[in-house]
């Protein structure tokens, strides 16, 4: 079987494909047949070493689509079903999802209904549930409104169809003009402009998703009515800490938490894959490539002026 393997850091070359001899089914570890997964730019930041945590060699590589081929001698999966897999240390703490199959703990397999291509299915997996876990944390019902600052990453564009499919009456956020009309066509009530870290509106929202984090958090909490609720989810800014920040300036009769998307619940996918599925949601796909083709899409996901929308690579 085909393997995209790292054997030290470095720029794209460093991602080598090898081939290596099909995993076996353990007790409790299932060999998945890897259909499809999306690319994402942390990924890329772990290939060049900003991942201390992750020892190379490596194939990284954190969620996956695929159909179970040999389940665990103690599974209760069955040969053929479609699965995902993310997080739970899938392309960090072991092989990932940059090959053909893979060996994995069954306690982080979840089995999907799911009736659309592979390619379609690896639209869904962390970003989707990253932006529904983040909606159910920020506590909204239908007829509210929210904010999603970010709103052409591809959390901000799941957030907002799945938003949608809830009722919320959504806003959603752009640095570029240019932007602003894709993101009504998915169905945003309005666009605002994010420039130089303020966003041009004086309006407050009952929820507000940030994907942008702690160099404009004081100004996206102005934005939060009294009452409402802020969930940050992101680092684009590049910064971990609210530096500077004062609590009694920004958070009075406001609520704040967060949703990282680590601790994957059965339950929560299925509630997401009915509204998904009832409702036919999806965001774009800005681009799709073989296997072979790993370090273009790696170079590709990391380009300023590419289409909004998902990078996925298909394995066969």
């Amino acid at each position: 079987m085909k393997a995209v393997v790292i054997s030290q850091a470095g720029g794209p070359e460093v991602l080598k494909i090898e081939d290596r001899p099909m995993p076996k089914a353990t007790d409790d570890k299932t060999v998945i047949h890897i259909k499809a997964f999306a690319v994402h730019r942390y990924e890329v930041l772990t290939r060049e070493g900003g991942s201390p945590s992750v020892k190379f060699p490596r194939v990284i590589g954190v969620e996956a689509v695929g159909e179970v081929f040999e389940p665990a001698k103690n599974s209760k999966l069955s040969k053929g079903q479609k699965i995902l897999v993310v997080n739970g240390g899938f392309g960090r703490e072991f092989d990932g999802s940059e090959q053909q199959y893979a060996l994995v703990p069954d306690n982080i397999i979840h089995p999907v209904e799911f009736d659309g291509s592979w390619t379609d299915f690896a639209n869904y997996p962390e970003t989707f549930y990253t932006a529904f876990g983040a909606l159910k944390a920020t506590k909204l019902h239908a007829g509210q409104t929210l904010l999603v600052r970010g709103g052409t990453t591809g959390v901000g564009m799941a957030a907002l169809v799945l938003a949608n499919a809830m009722g919320i009456k959504v806003t959603s956020t752009t640095r570029r003009e240019e932007r602003r009309q894709m993101l009504l066509d998915m169905g945003a009530a309005d666009v605002v402009i994010d420039k130089d870290g303020k966003l041009q509106t004086d309006k407050s929202y009952d929820g507000f998703l940030d994907m942008v984090g702690a160099t404009v958090v004081s100004d996206s909490l102005s934005h939060v009515k009294r009452g409402g609720y802020y969930t940050t989810i992101g680092l684009l800014s590049g910064e971990w800490l609210w530096k500077n920040f004062d609590p009694f300036e920004n958070i009075g009769g406001k609520y704040i938490t967060a949703f990282d998307g680590v601790d994957i619940n059965d339950d929560v996918i299925n509630e997401m894959f009915k509204l998904i599925n009832d409702n036919h949601l999806t965001i774009p796909i800005s681009k799709v490539f073989k296997l072979d083709d790993i370090q273009a899409a790696q170079e590709y996901i990391m380009k300023h002026d590419r289409p909004m929308g998902q990078v996925i690579v298909t394995t066969d």
